[in-house]
């Protein structure tokens, strides 16, 4: 694999990608469980309060989302890369200020996480925009899988090292780690110098609403990418009923600390590791669409996992972290196969407004899942939250099997960058 042409071992301009978000990802698995163990541990937040701080992080999906796409298109996306990254670090710096002057509150955490969430609107938009043009087509699960693998990677290290760090540092005071990482993100991301394809003449430019419906539009009326589209809304959703009361489950029902927790999800990261590198050999092997079905369904029995926990309470840890690395895993094998095929099949003209839209519908069912879940929460309970958001997880492998998502033999590959 290294020494054929087009490796990615040899590629300048994905190894700064895939370095920058390597070290990034490793800060914001530090954060992913400071930011909400600030809130329930320090500023004692309610179930009600851990889902709308699930939901505010996921909002401006569902508030710019559509209209990012379309800006996405519009511009060069490695500036903008490169501006979210900077942004984000300032951004994060604010708690720990805050919390050092003694003036942290759950509406600041909040408001941080709103923002925050909105550069990661414009980031994400245009790092799934630039992948296509910096490797060929051929190498998309390849570039995808190596991205995955050190996301996978960083679960490994950065909860178990959160967690230690927590005990001694203080959760508000570690997220100043992860602002370290995006500045050091940003700064290689500055670097790449392979060019991109320059955005359309502003003379060929229709209306932001118009070329919005247009992205939409490709989207929802391509069999597969409406299928991968609902099939990961309806799975996004419950799971997100399920995150939003997870943590405060694994602390105030089954009293496990900062530690035993940052290690639980440790096991997680390597789950989502082995998932990330086995993605494109199970592709390959068995193709991508029944891969994309089974590791579906697999991401829903492996949550299950945790329901057991709550009648085996002397078996909560190895449960929970059985839970974690099956889960991740499948949720590695399908995101990396899922991704490849819809970047495969969209033209580089359409790529950031369809994955806006596809963000749209999947990533804007998650604060509305959050929401769900935390008015659950107070209403029947922790542990039933969990269960439905089980439930639902599981049922959403239906839309793959009932599409024609299961047919898929091949990895699409097809150069969409022409139209």
């Amino acid at each position: 694999m290294s020494s054929r042409p087009g490796s990615l071992w040899r590629h300048a301009g994905f190894g700064k990608l895939w370095t920058g978000q390597t070290v990034s990802v490793l800060g914001s698995q530090i954060t992913a469980l400071a930011l909400p163990l600030t809130a329930a541990v320090i500023l004692q937040a309610t179930p009600f309060q851990m889902g709308t701080l699930a939901a505010v992080e996921r909002l401006p999906y569902l508030l710019i989302g559509l209209p990012a796409g379309a800006w996405i298109d519009r511009w060069r996306r490695r500036p903008v890369l490169v501006a979210a990254d900077f942004g984000r670090a300032a951004l994060l710096l604010g708690i720990p200020l805050a919390a050092s002057i003694g003036a942290l509150t759950f509406e600041l955490l909040c408001g941080v996480a709103l923002l925050v969430g909105t550069l990661t609107v414009f980031f994400d938009l245009a790092y799934l925009a630039l992948l296509p043009s910096l490797v060929p087509p051929d190498r998309l699960v390849a570039g995808n899988s190596r991205l995955q693998a050190s996301e996978s990677a960083a679960q490994v290290v950065g909860p178990g090292l959160a967690g230690a760090l927590i005990g001694i540092l203080g959760a508000p005071m570690v997220i100043a780690i992860d602002a370290g990482s995006f500045v050091l993100s940003g700064c290689l991301l500055a670097s790449i110098r392979t060019p991109e394809a320059a955005p359309a003449p502003r003379e060929q430019r229709q209306g932001v609403w118009r070329e919005i419906a247009e992205g939409m539009r490709w989207l929802l009326g391509h069999p597969l990418l409406r299928a991968l589209a609902a099939m990961s809304a309806t799975s996004a959703l419950f799971g997100y009923v399920f995150l939003a009361v997870y943590v405060l489950f694994l602390t105030r029902e089954l009293g496990l600390d900062p530690l035993a927790i940052g290690a639980v999800l440790g096991v997680g990261g390597l789950g989502a590791l082995v998932g990330a590198l086995a993605a494109e050999p199970l592709a390959r092997r068995h193709g991508p669409g029944p891969t994309i079905m089974w590791a579906e369904l697999a991401l829903g029995a492996g949550n299950a996992l945790v329901l057991l926990a709550i009648w085996a309470p002397t078996m909560a840890v190895p449960l929970l972290a059985a839970s974690e690395f099956a889960a991740w895993l499948a949720l590695q094998v399908r995101d990396v196969n899922a991704v490849s095929v819809r970047q495969a099949l969209t033209p580089d003209r359409l790529r950031g407004r369809v994955n806006a839209s596809f963000r749209f519908l999947v990533w804007g069912s998650m604060p509305i899942g959050g929401i769900l879940g935390g008015i659950l929460g107070e209403w029947v309970g922790l542990a039933p939250t969990l269960a439905v958001g089980v439930v639902g997880m599981l049922l959403a492998s239906l839309w793959a099997v009932l599409s024609p998502i299961r047919a898929l033999r091949e990895q699409p590959l097809t150069d969409a960058g022409s139209g």
